[in-house]
């Protein structure tokens, strides 16, 4: 285990002279950020055995939280608690980096303080969010709602560097995992993860996704409809898109990218694209058999799909649709954006002006292929409709 660690920071100190991204490295070798720049700080020091451990007995024990920020920290935590929002060491670096706070806190700094100050309680009850409300879609029954995301670049060492993603996808009510590596997220390859990753969870109402890209087109053309949203609508899928700059709605996916980061990016060796691909499929079996989840009542993701009795559907055919797919005639996909001061509605890069009570709110713009029409809902109550013409 010595040796892989050693072995490990050498390796991304080689990587980063070779001019490869800091963020790249650490997050395809599942280490963290502070983890690369701290060996990165011991190689410039010239010493021979830089990447060995040392004692780590230290020299002096100084205050090193300034006593400012730290009553920052109470402070944010005292005040989100009391508005009933979350107030975790996550959302309160958040808030900081939202004020400005410099130098900016990690997320263990704020947990240790929490801890000092005893302010780690937690809430009693049920949470119930305050303030502005988010548009959600019902994922009660398995197949309602899948969540999907890339992770990547990453690379394995083998006799070459071999660079790929992987698309990670989870059903929200039986945390059922897929997981397809792809050398590129071009061409046909983007299109073949989706499907097999269908094959093995069944098809979702609706394909919660991020605002890259690949997934929804190209912002010169908002309207051409990208490959996913055809693969989706010609197969009776929704997909829906997340706010601009909040990951965090697609959270449980999200949550999922580090578990295999942890568990399987930096433990295996996965020396070639086939040894990946087999172990992809290790990983994503024994996730889903073996993994086990206090809100499944501590079953096991395929214990939960047996349990619930629910019928999925699947792909018609084993073999996927060939690139360009045809442009669909019907079908809906959704934008969930949240309206700034300036009143404006992003799709895509398109800006639309949206009535005065949707400002500071989220909304919930759909698209209907088929009437070519786009329409704009605040909570249950539609509040607007445009033409929108994709001919």
């Amino acid at each position: 285990m010595k040796d892989k660690k050693e072995h490990d920071r050498k390796w991304a100190i080689e990587r980063y002279l070779a001019k490869e991204s800091p963020s790249s490295i650490y997050t395809s070798m599942g280490y963290s950020k502070a983890w690369f720049f701290k060996w990165l700080e011991r190689y410039r020091t010239g010493e021979e055995d830089w990447f060995r451990d040392r004692a780590r007995r230290p020299l002096q024990t100084p205050n090193r939280t300034a006593q400012e920020i730290e009553q920052l920290i109470t402070f944010v935590r005292l005040e989100l608690y009391n508005k009933d929002l979350f107030c975790g060491a996550q959302a309160i670096r958040w808030h900081l980096e939202d004020l400005g706070i410099e130098p900016l806190p990690s997320e263990r700094t704020i947990a240790r303080v929490l801890a000092r100050e005893g302010l780690t309680r937690r809430r009693t009850g049920r949470y119930e969010p305050k303030g502005v409300k988010y548009p959600q879609w019902p994922a009660g029954k398995p197949g309602a709602v899948h969540q999907s995301d890339f992770v990547g670049p990453c690379y394995l060492r083998g006799k070459t560097v071999l660079k790929f993603h992987s698309l990670h996808t989870v059903d929200l009510a039986t945390g059922r995992c897929a997981v397809e590596p792809v050398l590129s997220k071009g061409g046909e390859n983007t299109i073949n993860a989706f499907w097999a990753s269908w094959l093995r969870l069944g098809l979702p109402d609706i394909q919660q996704l991020d605002n890259e890209m690949v997934f929804y087109g190209s912002p010169t053309h908002p309207r051409g409809m990208g490959k996913i949203i055809r693969l989706c609508l010609l197969h009776g899928v929704e997909p829906c898109f997340i706010p601009i700059r909040e990951p965090w709605r697609n959270g449980v996916v999200e949550k999922f990218n580090h578990h295999w980061l942890q568990g399987l990016l930096g433990k295996v060796p996965m020396p070639s694209a086939d040894e990946l691909r087999k172990q992809s499929l290790i990983f994503e079996h024994r996730h889903n058999s073996r993994y086990r989840y206090s809100k499944l009542k501590g079953r096991t993701p395929m214990q939960s799909l047996i349990a619930s009795h629910a019928p999925l559907r699947f792909p018609n055919s084993d073999t996927p649709p060939h690139h360009p797919l045809p442009r669909p005639e019907t079908g809906h996909y959704h934008l969930i954006r949240f309206i700034r001061s300036d009143g404006l509605l992003d799709v895509f890069g398109e800006k639309f002006h949206v009535p005065p009570e949707c400002i500071y709110e989220y909304v919930r713009a759909t698209v209907d292929v088929s009437e070519q029409k786009l329409s704009l809902h605040l909570g249950e109550l539609q509040v607007d409709e445009l033409e929108y013409s994709m001919r």
